[in-house]
């Protein structure tokens, strides 16, 4: 395979990266393990509140953590690996997951099986992140992808992506500070 710009090839074992730089596998199991820690704070919340804004979050996380997956690291790993089928189920895997996000989005905790919902979507991932850690991860990490270049690419995506969801969530109100320390308000309407 030839080597392109998007999705950086090494010739090295696979292992390691370069100095100060994460890697493309430990990103997303970082990421892995974030959202299942939020999945289990919302499995014991109490009030509604709080089972609210933790849905919000984890559906928050994981509409990145799919972006980044599917936009830079499923294609490196797609054009590293022979095992298409992997990525195959991955793809699967993450449109049921996005369908529940809609469902949890589009409600909220007085909704009948709302709660339901977020519980079901909390053990696709686990499933998910199952086959991923066990199965796909292992396999990219063998192959002479370069993860430092592919982590160093899904952290600025991953990075412009949170910042256009909070600016989303402040209903496209960007705070800036002038010179003199005085606060402005600007909006955008663009995500």
């Amino acid at each position: 395979m030839a080597r392109t710009a998007a999705h950086p090839r090494r010739k090295t074992s696979g292992k390691g990266t370069q100095q100060g730089k994460q890697d493309a596998i430990a990103l997303l199991k970082a990421d892995h393990v974030k959202v299942q820690g939020l999945f289990d704070q919302f499995e014991k919340a109490r009030t509604d509140s709080r089972k609210l804004s933790l849905a919000r979050e984890i559906c928050t996380e994981l509409k990145i953590h799919t972006a980044i997956e599917e936009e830079i690291f499923y294609p490196a790993a797609r054009e590293s690996i022979d095992d298409s089928d992997l990525l195959d189920e991955a793809a699967i895997e993450h449109q049921s997951a996005k369908e529940l996000i809609a469902q949890i989005d589009a409600g909220s905790p007085g909704d009948e099986k709302w709660s339901a919902c977020v519980t079901v979507l909390g053990e696709y991932i686990k499933h998910h992140v199952k086959e991923e850690q066990g199965e796909l991860f292992p396999e990219v990490r063998k192959s002479d992808l370069d993860l430092a270049a592919v982590g160093q690419q899904l952290l600025a995506r991953k990075q412009q992506l949170m910042k256009a969801f909070k600016e989303k969530l402040n209903g496209g109100a960007h705070r800036t500070r002038s010179p003199r320390g005085i606060s402005t308000v600007t909006h955008s309407n663009h995500m």
